[in-house]
Formats: C-alpha cells, sequence, structure tokens
C-alpha cells in the first residue's frame, strides 16, 4: 500500500540553504522510489485558513517512506530546511483501491472520541 510523507510549511523564506535543499532533495528520494505529489503553493483555500504550503511526497510503502526520513542522504540536508521553515512533517499509509469510507463509519461508534 502506498504512504506519504506530508509536510506543512509555515514561515517560508527563501535563503540560500532552501535552495540547496531543493537542489538536492531529489537525490535522497530517488533510492526509495520517493516522488513530489505536491509541492505547494499555490493552493485555493476553499473552507477554513490555511497559512503556509503543502509538500506530499509518495513512496511505494510505509517502510521506504521511513527509511527515506531516517537515511544518512536525508539527515545530512535536513537542517538545510530546518534551519529556516517552521512545519509540521508525518508520515502516513494511504488507503487501498477498495477503500470504502461508509464501511469505515460503521466501525466507529457514535458519539465517542476518536482514537489518535
Amino acid at each position: 500500500m502506498s504512504a506519504f510523507g506530508f509536510a506543512h510549511l509555515r514561515s517560508r523564506r527563501h535563503h540560500s540553504d532552501i535552495i540547496e535543499y531543493l537542489e538536492r532533495i531529489q537525490a535522497t528520494l530517488d533510492p526509495f522510489a520517493g516522488r513530489f505529489v505536491i509541492h505547494g503553493p499555490p493552493t485555493e483555500v476553499l473552507e477554513g485558513n490555511w497559512p503556509g504550503s503543502m509538500v506530499l511526497i509518495g513512496f511505494p510503502g510505509l517502510a521506504e517512506a521511513r527509511a527515506w526520513y531516517d537515511s544518512a542522504a536525508y539527515q545530512d540536508i535536513l537542517r538545510l530546511r530546518t534551519d529556516h521553515i517552521e512545519g509540521d512533517v508525518l508520515l502516513i499509509d494511504g488507503v487501498g483501491p477498495g477503500y470504502d469510507p461508509a464501511e469505515r463509519a460503521r466501525g466507529l461508534p457514535a458519539g465517542s472520541e476518536p482514537r489518535e
């Protein structure tokens, strides 16, 4: 099942380190079959408020996503981004081709708090 690296980036600044990070990141993704799916902006906000930009990187699975993030090559460039851009980064499994949100709803007890 596919997995994704998702970043919500705020307070972006175009620093020379960011340019270097962008020039080097694809080489860190290639060994793990990672590819950019979304590399925003621009965005069209339809509901609520969205400060910043979104990045979504696809991987064949969660193991590849974790291996990429933990790789020496990515860790070597990570500070180029984190020193200049505040944000949140997540790794998350995708859903399979037969995913049915109604089936998921049937499995949720009404009135309960969601589990993380």
